[in-house]
């Protein structure tokens, strides 16, 4: 779409990370990001809605004339159906009724990919491995609402960013345990992706999985409140299931790596990682991620790093801004 300006003042852009539970939006005016405003999915039927509260608020909304959005779901072209909430984004519904002249739609971890290289020293924390080697590909993946995958790719060109659906590859399993629990999910789903264990959703059918598997009653409990029973030590299925599920990201974790060749580093993002970035490091997600057999000298190299900036995405999100700026 052409790009417009608009006399008189400096053209803003709308920037939204857009999730399976919660929807955050910044306005960028040049190359100052605004205040980030979160909003619960669950509050707005439709993504429009929620960007038309959002714009509400805004001061000199004239100049607003341009979105980059980064979606939980698969892009086909300008359109998005989300995967784990009902809503639809739509370039050629947003345009007309917001009076954008352009909307940029993007998954949402392929905006996270590309903040990697921008992060600072203090927005990372890192779990083991080496240094990280000189213009590597870089792999994020991150446990939320769902499980995203991408890769940075760097390249004499410029770099580019592998968006993937590796969250729905199939979950592995490194214990007969976890071929029980594997077993238990695939009653329930059939087929056991990544996402099934590693997400909000995933921890509680772990959770349920165990009890069931150990043939407990256990009260039902919600990815939070399994979280916090493990970390306080209050129920044993709940650290059983964390556990679990730091195990197994580990191995996900190791797997992407190999696949994306990601010498430059793996990050580590999502709202459920942020909740044990004490724990993480404790478990078995590091051993886990070095077994892979005859490549494990090449993982063990690898450092992984937890992302701790509260809003990576944003990073992400201003860094394509700034390049669409650049075209323009």
């Amino acid at each position: 779409m052409t790009d417009g300006h608009v006399s008189g003042s400096v053209e803003r852009t709308v920037l939204a990370d857009v999730g399976g539970t919660n929807v955050r939006f910044a306005v960028l005016t040049g190359d100052v990001l605004g205040p980030i405003e979160r909003m619960a999915v669950c509050d707005h039927a439709h993504f429009a809605d929620a960007l038309a509260a959002f714009l509400a608020r805004q001061t000199d909304r004239a100049a607003i004339r341009r979105a980059i959005l980064g979606v939980a779901g698969v892009v086909e072209g300008d359109r998005c159906a989300l995967t784990n909430n009902p809503w639809i984004v739509d370039a050629a519904e947003l345009c007309p009724r917001f009076g954008l002249t352009w909307v940029y739609i993007v998954n949402d971890f392929e905006a996270l990919a590309w903040s990697l290289p921008h992060l600072a020293r203090n927005d990372i924390g890192k779990i083991g491995g080496g240094e990280p080697a000189a213009d590597a590909p870089m792999a994020v993946l991150g446990p939320g609402t769902g499980l995203g995958v991408a890769a940075y790719v760097p390249s004499e060109n410029g770099a580019l960013v592998l968006h993937s659906e590796g969250g729905h590859t199939t979950i592995p399993s490194g214990s007969l345990r976890e071929d029980a629990i594997i077993e238990e999910l695939r009653d329930q789903f059939g087929h056991v992706s990544a996402e099934r264990a590693l997400s909000g959703h995933g921890l509680e059918n772990l959770y349920r999985a165990i009890a069931s598997i150990d043939a407990l009653t256990v009260p039902g409990r919600s990815a939070a409140e399994i979280t916090q029973a493990a970390l306080e030590g209050n129920c044993a299925t709940s650290r059983a299931a964390l556990d679990v599920f730091c195990a197994m990201l580990g191995d996900v974790a190791g797997n992407f790596a190999l696949s994306f060749g990601a010498q430059g580093g793996v990050f580590i993002a999502g709202g459920i990682v942020s909740h044990i970035r004490d724990y993480l490091p404790r478990s078995q997600f590091r051993a886990r991620f070095n077994a892979k057999g005859r490549m494990r000298q090449y993982v063990e190299a690898i450092p992984v790093y937890l992302i701790l900036h509260d809003d990576p995405a944003f990073i992400g999100l201003r860094a394509l801004a700034a390049q669409h700026a650049l075209r323009s």
